[in-house]
């Protein structure tokens, strides 16, 4: 199986990479439109600051390519945040991908530390091929300090101060907020399941 992780200039790459090379699947990292057109799996990564990310896609001159694809397609961390339309994130609205409908917002910790890093349990909302295996006791493992509301996408949600989309699904698109190339059986576990879903 073909999959490519698209470098969005934004990601720990090596890592995502490593997970899947676990897996038994060697992965290419790639910002070339024909190789992200013609793979069978697409992996959208990112870290950090949504307006870079979304800069740094644009100026590669991805969008319209990753808008286009109708493979399996999966958002990780900032990755996940990036497919939907609109984010608030530096004091103003950035656009996102918009593969997903809806938006991204600052998470209400309240009392709690912000960002939200560490480990959480996830509560499957929907039954999807991407969560089989998973129930309300599998954790994984979060970094991230804005997110998705509760909506008709969301597959899984978590809590922290609030209650946000964990993954959600939208036709041939997936998002983990999480980073299951870090959260051990419970990660390798959802990844495994991406290289077998259909569409």
């Amino acid at each position: 199986m073909s999959l490519v992780i698209v470098d969005t200039g934004v990601a720990n790459l090596a890592s995502v990479r490593f997970a899947f090379e676990r897996l038994g699947i060697n992965p290419i990292v790639s910002r070339d439109p024909s190789v992200i057109f013609t793979s069978e799996r697409v992996i959208i990564p990112g870290v950090g600051a949504a307006p870079l990310a979304m800069q740094n896609i644009n100026a590669l001159g991805l969008t319209p390519v990753l808008k286009s694809l109708i493979q399996p397609v999966m958002g990780i961390c900032l990755g996940m945040q990036l497919i939907f339309e609109t984010l608030d994130e530096g004091g103003k609205q950035t656009q996102g991908l918009g593969l997903v409908p809806g938006k991204v917002t600052r998470l209400d910790t309240g009392d709690l530390p912000s960002p939200h890093m560490g480990w959480n349990t996830l509560k499957p909302v929907k039954d999807d091929p991407l969560l089989e295996g998973i129930t309300d006791k599998d954790y994984a493992y979060f970094v991230h300090s804005f997110a998705a509301p509760l909506s008709k996408i969301t597959l899984a949600s978590a809590e922290y101060g609030q209650d946000f989309s964990a993954v959600v699904r939208h036709k041939n698109v997936w998002g983990c907020q999480f980073h299951p190339e870090r959260s051990a059986d419970t990660g390798a576990k959802i990844l495994s399941n991406f290289l077998k879903v259909s569409i």
